[in-house]
């Protein structure tokens, strides 16, 4: 039978995961985790949540998310997770509960379902032979999962596989033909160093260019409180960024992304900017940096130029409604 959510079911759900999800790599919940990841997201929604009961017992855990303000938010909803008991891992019960997050997706209007790293819900997953170093969040559904084979089966279309890729940063320096770079474009007039609000213009102009609100919201506001962030200005307007620079409390770098305006491209600013923003990292103490590229995305020389190693991959997935 499945139910949706009940409070009640809380820390059957979380040891469940704890007993299942960890297996695909996620990180374990405890009761702070799995009220901050879920029950007290700002998206999270009781009707869009399930649990699968056996005798009582909880089985089966699939929440899903929607919001108009999330991108393609107007058309989809975002399936977070469906975790399922050993003896439960059967097309049959998959297929129940994706039935359930699918007829919510379209109660709500949406008309397609996504595997997406633009979900809200944040699933944290251990990087493979590391003590425990962790990425914050699942850009998609593990392709060694039994999820990830039972999309595919259900009619779900993989648009992208995601290249993790991870760093260890004590022995990082910039190479030398970067630097030569750097010398070329400062005589092209491009500078690449940390935001500065008495030297540097344009902030909101240049994220506008790029239409992504995450990094609109998250970098314009990093800028304004003077979060470090590394940026590519030409002649002193900003026209790339790199960051935030931030180091969390597990040792990572958090950054949100990196990006160059169209018609500055061409400059090397690029793999200037993402080499600028690792030493910045180094520079105040970080251990390690995780990041998720597609493995079509030129950029992922820039990143194995660096030192990154691809240590897992995920699956971004569609399927429209009829």
């Amino acid at each position: 039978m499945i139910v949706t959510w009940n409070q009640q079911y809380r820390q059957a759900v979380i040891d469940l995961w704890n007993e299942q999800a960890v297996k695909d790599g996620y990180k374990e919940l405890t009761e702070e985790t799995f009220e901050r990841i879920f029950t007290a997201n700002p998206y999270f929604d009781r009707d869009n949540t399930f649990v699968l009961l056996d005798q009582n017992e909880v089985k089966g855990f699939a929440c899903g998310c929607t919001g108009d303000d999330l991108p393609l938010g107007e058309v989809a909803g975002y399936i977070t997770c469906i975790i399922l008991a050993d003896r439960f891992q059967t097309d049959q019960n998959y297929q129940g509960m994706l039935d359930v997050l699918e007829y919510r997706f379209q109660q709500l209007g949406k008309k397609q379902g996504e595997v997406l790293f633009f979900n809200p819900m944040l699933l944290p997953w251990y990087i493979p032979g590391t003590p425990k170093h962790e990425h914050n969040n699942a850009p998609g559904v593990p392709i060694e999962s039994k999820l990830y084979a039972f999309l595919l089966e259900a009619g779900y279309v993989e648009r992208a596989k995601e290249c993790a890729m991870y760093l260890k940063l004590d022995g990082f320096i910039i190479p030398e033909d970067v630097r030569t770079k750097e010398l070329k474009a400062s005589a092209e007039g491009y500078t690449v160093e940390l935001f500065d609000t008495e030297k540097h213009n344009g902030v909101k102009e240049m994220l506008n260019g790029f239409n992504n609100l995450l990094w609109q919201r998250e970098i314009g506001q990093c800028t304004a409180e003077g979060v470090p962030v590394v940026i590519a200005a030409y002649k002193g307007k900003v026209i790339g960024f790199a960051g935030p620079v931030i180091r969390q409390d597990n040792g990572r770098g958090y950054f949100a992304g990196i990006g160059v305006l169209p018609e500055h491209e061409g400059h090397g600013l690029g793999s200037l900017l993402f080499f600028k923003l690792c030493e910045a990292f180094r520079s105040i103490g970080t251990d390690y940096m995780s990041l998720y590229t597609g493995s079509t995305n030129p950029a992922i020389r820039i990143y194995e130029k660096a030192g990154f190693t691809t240590v897992k991959q995920f699956s971004v997935m569609r399927r429209e409604f009829v």
